[in-house]
């Protein structure tokens, strides 16, 4: 059989209906350990570097498993089939490689319908490689963004593709651990750019700033769904969520649904924990039937049934209890202080990037945008870090 390529959408696919095949990743185990693919349900996964390929060829293709199909990973593409080729030569009949490398799988977002009702649509577009959600918020041939990553190809695809023209970005906070797409789209379009002035104040972004409690709509239309804004800071101070028609909370890296976002990425954690804790305290006063629409997720044990990211607001109180519970000011700084661990080096430099204040080219971009996210505030990083040391 002729080797071919494959597509991250095609991989993702195979991958949620639980296809019989086999993914080879092919990086070094550095690059392997850091951040590989990951699916809602049990898959093989092996990594076998390239370079074993090349200095032992014969004992690298015995652990391959033999009469399988074979779907080949690596960082760019060119690896990924120089081993598919090598597999073929040694009688394998299955094998592909994907279209791409691994930046293909780090930039594909997922479109899931949350919601359709009154003629509007909302979307959640998942991003698995890094374990984030951005969201789109159709209607009358108008188009929101909330948090679009870098690929705006897609948005502007989507939007095209569903007879809609992208008119409001919104970010519900200035990103650290991915390059946000929207100071692109509204370049590329003219929509209009939308951030809280204490995270994008100091940037070099056209943006506009939002007001607490503002309501935002299509073109004015008073019969088009509602956006609500509220300030919800302690993750940065500029963290802000977005209330659609009363029912559903985008909360950016604010609300969870396992965990809350850490106020440490700033370098201020005492003080961000400070405003987290009376955000909490805040949050708890909303209307628990509010659909939480996070900014990441930690795994897809998260996800429901129909694989989108969301639950209550209660639900996500009641399981994050031991966080939301927290007494007094004091006791909440010192949990946040005994769940600090080191963030990714990468994450500094995407602030700036996001700021507008540096720029890099499109391979930097790539190299930095890629890899999960270091968001969440919880018990479990410190638990690892500790379960790390000791083995």
């Amino acid at each position: 059989m002729p080797i071919s390529s494959y597509q991250a959408l095609d991989l993702f696919r195979w991958l949620t209906e639980k296809e019989d095949i086999v993914i080879l990743d092919v990086r070094n185990p550095k690059d392997f350990s850091r951040f590989h693919i990951e699916s809602p349900y049990p898959f093989e996964l092996h990594n076998i570097s390239y370079y074993d390929f090349m200095e032992a060829e014969e004992e690298s293709v015995a652990r391959v498993p033999a009469g399988r199909r074979i779907r080949i990973i690596c960082a760019k593409e060119g690896s990924a089939k120089y081993v598919a080729e090598i597999l073929d030569k040694h009688g394998f009949s299955d094998v592909s490689y994907l279209s791409g490398g691994f930046k293909s799988w780090g930039n594909m977002l997922v479109p899931k319908l949350v919601a359709a009702e009154n003629d509007f649509q909302l979307y959640q577009f998942i991003r698995p490689a890094k374990a984030s959600c951005s969201y789109g918020l159709l209607y009358e041939g108008e188009m929101m963004l909330f948090d679009p990553s870098r690929n705006i190809d897609f948005y502007l695809a989507f939007a095209a593709k569903n007879g809609c023209t992208i008119t409001q970005t919104f970010e519900t906070h200035l990103q650290a651990d991915y390059i946000s797409g929207s100071r692109a789209i509204a370049e590329k379009n003219g929509a209009v750019f939308y951030g809280n002035k204490k995270d994008f104040g100091d940037s070099n972004n056209p943006y506009t700033p939002v007001v607490d409690g503002e309501t935002h709509r299509f073109s004015e239309n008073n019969s088009s769904p509602t956006v609500d804004v509220i300030f919800t800071p302690g993750h940065t101070p500029g963290s802000t969520s977005y209330i659609i028609n009363k029912k559903y909370m985008i909360s950016g890296d604010t609300v969870f649904i396992a965990s809350v976002g850490r106020p440490d990425l700033g370098g201020q954690a005492e003080a961000w924990a400070s405003e987290l804790y009376k955000t909490i305290g805040m949050i708890k006063e909303l209307n628990q039937d509010l659909a939480i629409l996070p900014g990441h997720y930690m795994n897809w044990e998260e996800a429901n049934k129909d694989l989108i990211f969301t639950t209550s607001l209660g639900d996500a109180t009641e399981q994050n209890k031991a966080i939301y519970s927290i007494a007094n000011e004091a006791d909440f700084i010192q949990f946040i202080k005994d769940n600090i661990r080191e963030q990714p080096e990468e994450y500094a430099i995407i602030r700036l990037i996001n700021a507008n204040t540096e720029q890099v080219d499109n391979d930097r971009a790539e190299e930095l945008d890629i890899g999960k996210n270091e968001c969440a505030a919880t018990a479990y990083a410190k638990a690892q870090v500790e379960k790390d040391a000791v083995s």
